[in-house]
């Protein structure tokens, strides 16, 4: 027989995937732009071909059977091993390129300053920069190499091996010489708390570091800021630091161009140790292009020593 015969169409599989996957006909919709009962029809299609249910329907939503558990699981796999593969073809008119995904932070502030000194000794590589702010949203067919703050064995991606770029980070209360000018010093850390602006960032990727546990960890006493700026982009948070609108919590290796330059300046002088370091992500099922390997080499060796 031959093998069109057997296997069932590729569109019922995605219908298939996406509906196992968020146990609901109705959000499987949402995401392929179908309606639910083009969904219901394609299911329906596929367990017909297949001679069995894959999904039990209850009054409380969807469950897959044990046959649509394991067919879910080998589906789910293939599908990925064929959109990476189509990804890497794609790729292949222009193997000189290089994607790199990192957060809108990172790229604007650190990778930015980097990429010249890589592309004076790679000329032949052509950079390609995806901005994501969340690394779970990634999409491993849609980048080559990522560039994250990375906390061991809590904070891990799927699909992903994380190579630290900075051997250590110290986080430290930062502001520019704009602010000080405007409020005045800050005396000590009770004094930030009651006189000053704290930046506050409102994103559950990064609440591994709040000013509380800032505070508590260096022994300060803590209560509530009298005044704060929130947002839920560091992006936005840090370029209001810039332009003189509070003091943020800031990583001292990520942000040492602005601090060389004058841009930021210490708001106190204690620091705390990091818990996550600037890494480098990689997949974990990807076979290293050229690019890859050159920027991989290129950037874990010439991160520099820590300020």
């Amino acid at each position: 027989m031959p093998i069109r015969d057997v296997l069932p169409p590729l569109a019922c599989l995605r219908t298939f995937e996406a509906a196992a996957r968020h146990s609901s006909f109705t959000q499987a919709g949402s995401e392929l732009s179908l309606t639910q009962s083009a969904v219901s029809r394609q299911i329906k299609r596929l367990e017909t071909d297949l001679g069995r249910p894959l999904f039990e329907r209850q009054h409380d939503g969807l469950r897959l059977t044990p046959a649509g558990a394991h067919y879910f699981r080998v589906v789910q796999r293939l599908l990925r091993e064929l959109r990476d593969e189509t990804a890497r073809l794609r790729r292949r008119g222009d193997d000189r390129q290089l994607t790199l995904a990192s957060s809108p932070t990172i790229a604007s502030i650190w990778l930015a300053r980097q990429l010249p000194d890589f592309q004076q000794a790679h000329p032949d590589i052509e950079i390609r920069v995806l901005t994501v702010e969340d690394p779970y949203r990634l999409d491993l067919a849609e980048f080559d190499l990522g560039i994250y703050y990375h906390i061991p064995h809590e904070v891990d991606p799927p699909g992903l091996e994380a190579s630290p770029i900075f051997a250590e980070e110290r986080v430290a209360a930062v502001c520019s010489p704009v602010y000080l000018a405007r409020h005045g010093a800050v005396a000590d850390p009770a004094d930030l708390l009651a006189r000053h602006t704290l930046m506050v960032v409102e994103d559950h990727y990064r609440d591994w570091l709040t000013w509380e546990h800032w505070y508590r960890s260096l022994g300060f006493d803590w209560q509530p800021p009298l005044h704060t700026l929130r947002a839920n982009s560091f992006q936005l948070l840090m370029n209001a630091t810039l332009a003189g609108q509070g003091v943020t919590l800031g990583w001292m290796r990520l942000l040492a161009a602005e601090l060389d330059q004058g841009n930021l300046v210490r708001a106190l002088p204690d620091s705390l140790p990091s818990r996550g370091r600037l890494a480098l992500l990689t997949p974990t099922h990807r076979h290293l292009t050229e690019p890859m390997r050159a920027f991989r080499d290129w950037v874990l060796e010439s991160a520099g020593p820590p300020r």
